[in-house]
């Protein structure tokens, strides 16, 4: 299912939906993010709400320390380390407040 069609659908049923990436989604970048940050339309619940990032070979490249940002409870966050040029998939899958899960993934490229 296409990323669109899955917000439309999402937004409609009032869960959280992904309002904005960083690196943006489809993006192609020179050089590699420090930190992968969603922002979502709803607050996040912490202890249920995660993202990875996976290499080409599915591999988890991340820091693995993914969390909700307290000051900013609609903004789900990762760090990364220095990563070679390839395309790198950022899969999540939050809870918002109101007890809704959805998920979702898309890629970036370093060139």
């Amino acid at each position: 299912m296409p990323l669109v069609c899955l917000l439309t659908a999402s937004a409609a049923a009032g869960h959280a939906v992904l309002l904005r990436a960083e690196p943006r989604v489809e993006s192609r970048l020179k050089r590699a993010p420090e930190e992968v940050k969603l922002y979502f339309t709803e607050r996040l619940e912490p202890a249920y709400s995660a993202l990875r990032v996976l290499d080409a070979g599915g591999l988890q490249v991340d820091r693995r320390d993914s969390y909700v940002d307290r000051a900013n409870p609609v903004l789900l966050r990762a760090t990364l380390p220095p990563l070679p040029p390839g395309t790198y998939t950022v899969r999540w899958r939050v809870l918002s407040i109101d007890a809704d899960v959805t998920e979702g993934n898309f890629t970036f490229r370093i060139e």
